[in-house]
């Protein structure tokens, strides 16, 4: 077997508990040993992404069980792919939260940060549902003490309403398991598609109920408009760059949705058919129409980002929801554009609240304003979908595919509007920020009520050029994309290829056994 596969996992299990039981009091060696684990996963994720590149389905069964019966890991191109993403992304987050001494405001930041990347990993990695909710759990749990770091009875109060609302997503998934389990009698992906392939269309009650289920679990953690309400106040209140980090969770919704509904519960399948884009579609429309509105409505930065990061789960479940090779391929392309942008964001918006608060109002000119101001300007115009970056080729490339969709003409009105809308909150907070502070007639203003609601961050940052450069290679990170963006097209063309022919995961998983 390939052991290359279950490294991302094994990984950070191991470097996790080690920093708390070998380097608990020795912050420095902690950093040293985080970096390098987060460069470890890198190369990890480099090699398997190459192995997977070449289209074939590999299988790692845990305990030299075979599948169903054992658990398993499969290594296919998106799985592939989304554990890249994660690593690109853990990287300019670890050495920014190093630079910003954030890590050293609470107790074992890069123990909870390596936890949380090996929960992320799994739930990319595995190939039987009920490990997929065990890894939703390890990564939940890891962000829960993400969360609260540094402290703060306001940063409390919104761990405690993250916490309780992520408990009754779980509960749900567990009640979503136990349906389909007892109507397949299987928890294993693969093995649930041959079965649900093989149900009589009248006997499809109860597995219809548990397939729903199962959406309302993965809409909720992908922030999906009415179950988003979470998002804005859990992003807002948590430490910047951790909330930078979660950008990656919402993606773990996406990544199941696409997963389940490819495999087990496809459009093409009898037994589910209209099941998910009937109701996904409008309520991923809604879902990019609230996210912009609350961009143009925010007065706090980092409010304002989280409803940026509503806004582009929005636009990415609107491919989504279509279930097509194009779409489904648009929408991987969209995928690493809008977590790289929405954690450039997030760090930009700490650059601020450390040098003057959060508040969006005229205030007086802040140290490095105008490097601030200008990675600022790029995330905004990388988020609004401007060219040349590549949001605007992630957003054309979602339009384009939609134009032969039932609601083609829906889709585009609430995609442009909403990025002109976006362009719009965007550039007001800019100006104000950035532009008014520089105004001789400045006048100081109590911070808006909406500042209650975030705690303040105002300690100095130790090292500065560190942190400029972590930021500058989330901008790369764009930049490569859009340059990059033909190979990248091409490569998610044929992840959503493989993605809409399951008889070679099927195949892969079961050996033959099916």
């Amino acid at each position: 077997m390939n052991h290359w596969i279950v490294a991302p996992i094994v990984l950070p299990a191991i470097l996790a508990p080690f920093i708390i039981m070998v380097l608990r009091f020795h912050l420095d060696l902690q950093r040293i040993f985080s970096v390098a684990g987060v460069v470890a996963l890198l190369g990890i994720a480099l090699t398997i992404t190459a192995q997977a590149s070449g289209g074939d389905i590999q299988v790692y069964e845990l305990g030299d069980w075979p599948a169903p019966f054992g658990i398993v890991m499969v290594l296919d191109r998106m799985s592939a792919m989304m554990v890249l993403l994660t690593a690109l992304l853990a990287l300019p987050i670890v050495l920014y939260a190093i630079a910003s001494g954030w890590d050293d405001r609470g107790k074992h930041f890069h123990a909870l940060f390596h936890f949380q990347l090996m929960g992320v990993c799994g739930a990319f990695l595995t190939g039987d549902a009920f490990n997929l909710f065990v890894f939703f759990e390890v990564l939940l749990i890891a962000s829960y003490g993400l969360m609260t770091h540094g402290g703060g009875a306001v940063r409390l109060k919104a761990g405690v309403q993250y916490v309780a609302y992520n408990l009754l997503g779980s509960t749900l998934f567990l009640f979503a398991l136990g349906t389909i389990y007892g109507v397949t009698g299987t928890l294993n992906m693969a093995d649930i598609a041959v079965r649900v392939a093989a149900i009589p269309a009248e006997d499809t009650a109860l597995l219809r109920v548990g397939a729903v289920l199962l959406l309302l679990v993965f809409c909720i953690k992908a922030a999906v408009l009415p179950l988003h309400f979470w998002l804005p106040a859990s992003y807002a209140n948590a430490p910047l760059p951790v909330a930078a980090l979660f950008a990656i969770m919402t993606k773990v919704g996406a990544y199941s949705i696409l997963r389940m509904y490819t495999l087990a519960f496809g459009p093409d399948v009898e037994a589910t058919q209209g099941l998910v884009g009937d109701w996904l579609q409008p309520a991923a429309l809604v879902t990019l129409a609230v996210g912009a509105i609350g961009i143009l409505g925010s007065r706090h930065i980092a409010r304002m980002v989280a409803f940026c990061a509503i806004a582009s789960m929005g636009t990415l479940l609107i491919a989504i929801a279509q279930f097509t090779p194009d779409a489904t391929a648009a929408a991987l392309y969209y995928v690493f554009h809008s977590t790289l942008a929405t954690a450039l964001l997030f760090l930009v918006a700490d650059l601020i609240m450390e040098r003057q608060g959060g508040a969006i109002t005229p205030k007086p000119p802040m140290p490095q304003s105008g490097l601030i101001a200008s990675l600022f300007f790029v995330g905004a115009i990388a988020m609004a979908g401007m060219p040349p970056l590549s949001g605007f080729v992630g957003k054309l490339l979602v339009l384009d595919a939609s134009r032969d969709a039932a609601d083609a003409t829906a889709v585009w009105a609430v995609i442009l509007i909403g990025s002109f809308v976006t362009i719009i909150g965007l550039a007001r907070a800019g100006t104000l920020i950035f532009w008014k502070s520089h105004d001789t007639q400045v006048v100081l203003i109590d911070a808006p009520a909406d500042d209650e609601d975030v705690p303040a961050q105002v300690a100095p940052e130790p090292q500065p050029g560190l942190a400029f450069t972590a930021v500058f290679g989330a901008v790369a990170g764009l930049i490569l994309l859009t340059v990059f963006a033909g190979p990248a097209l091409e490569y998610t063309s044929k992840t959503a290829e493989q993605l809409f022919t399951p008889e070679n995961y099927i195949s892969a998983v079961l050996g033959g056994e099916e």
